[in-house]
């Protein structure tokens, strides 16, 4: 006979099974995707959390097939293209869960749906909670809690209404950091419950280089999709700054997006298209060796929840540089761990990298520091233990 939600709660060592609803996740396409959702999960087994994956896709975006590396089963949904029908997509997502979930539960009993973002996935997994009697919890990856940054006016007021809902329904919604909860918070009735669990990194992937030698020049590297609130632009006039003190200076920007074209432009207009390199999109091995090559790991986003390739940069043993108001900053101690400035300002963050480049020493200080701050308590391993933690709180 099975066990009862309120034994399975009490105890700690049984197995629990989830249902993550997923928006991003790795494919053969793209590896990359989604990493941030697929490596606890995989981390979550040693806590005896088994996950089953449903990674959902609007039938307008190209078939996705699973990776060898990370198990999902991917369906497609019907949605009115772009944020238009985002308010409406969790409804069509439910319905084409519905039977599936219904099966899945009856051959091994489900005991939390772990929905990832409020629209689409969170919706469907509030109407799926409620028709099956299954506690969910959803996390919130992005500053955009509301869904009201895109396409404002009555579809904003949608989505931001339907979000609502979904967080108000909720056993638990995780934040990524303390910024996200504070916008939460402002925006929420007081009831809504939140937590905080910092994103994980997987400190043998992401790890120093076994001897200090790094670079022949020195070298900054960017890891992010190539949006204009990613700060680019500004490590692009950076560099330019830089030149006469640090004429040997290279940059590596790893990333595809949108703007990756007025970035190339700009960067030709600058002068310095010789030494910046767009390596585009790279594996997470070709990633984790970047950050170890790097003297410097630098993204002044203006837009970040917290933002893992800071951690993971971190974890390798480099200073990074973020910004002031963004999630990384409940990290980062200014100075000691890492690189703080505010927001677009172009002559802080020459300073910045004035300072770290010209002090290898002080480069060494700071990413022996970051790393410890990772093994301390920002590894998969602290991740996966809080999410079974509240996994299991779910269910008392």
């Amino acid at each position: 006979m099975s066990q009862s939600p309120m034994s399975r709660a009490d105890d700690v060592g049984s197995a629990l099974h989830v249902l993550t609803i997923t928006p991003f996740f790795p494919s053969d396409q793209n590896e990359v995707s989604g990493c941030f959702v697929a490596e606890p999960i995989e981390q979550l087994k040693q806590v005896g959390v088994h996950s089953s994956v449903i990674a959902a896709v609007p039938i307008y975006h190209p078939r996705k097939q699973p990776s060898a590396a990370a198990a999902a089963e991917w369906v497609r949904y019907p949605q009115v293209p772009g944020n238009l029908g985002l308010s409406s997509a969790g409804n069509l997502l439910y319905a084409r869960l519905l039977r599936r979930v219904q099966k899945l539960h009856r051959e091994k009993p489900i005991d939390v749906i772990h929905a990832h973002a409020a629209l689409p996935c969170g919706h469907a997994a509030a109407l799926l909670s409620r028709r099956l009697n299954i506690p969910f919890v959803v996390t919130v990856h992005g500053l955009d809690v509301f869904n009201t940054c895109f396409m404002a006016g009555i579809p904003a007021g949608w989505r931001r209404t339907v979000s609502v809902g979904v967080y108000r329904a909720a056993q638990t919604v995780i934040c990524i950091s303390g910024k996200v909860q504070e916008i939460l918070k402002s925006g929420t009735p007081a009831e809504t419950r939140s937590t905080i669990v910092y994103n994980g990194v997987n400190p043998l992937r992401f790890s120093p280089a076994p001897m200090e030698v790094g670079p022949s020049d020195p070298e900054i590297l960017m890891v992010g999709n190539l949006l204009r609130s990613k700060g680019h632009e500004l490590v692009l006039r950076a560099i330019k700054r830089l030149q006469p003190s640090f004429p040997q200076l290279r940059c590596r920007i790893i990333g595809e997006g949108p703007d990756g074209t007025r970035f190339e432009a700009l960067a030709r207009a600058l002068g310095i298209g010789p030494r910046v390199q767009f390596a585009g999109r790279q594996s997470r091995a070709r990633v984790a060796e970047a950050m170890r090559r790097c003297s410097v790991f630098v993204l002044p986003s203006s837009n970040e929840g917290l933002g893992c390739v800071y951690l993971e940069a971190m974890s390798c043993g480099k200073p990074v540089i973020g910004c002031r108001g963004q999630g990384i900053d409940e990290v980062i101690d200014h100075g000691e761990n890492g690189w703080l400035i505010p927001v677009d300002s172009l002559e802080q963050l020459v300073q910045g990298l004035s300072a770290l480049l010209a002090s290898p020493e002080l480069c060494t200080r700071i990413g022996t520091a970051a790393r410890q701050t990772i093994l301390e308590k920002l590894t998969l391993s602290h991740q996966s233990q809080h999410l079974a933690r509240i996994y299991r709180q779910a269910i008392a």
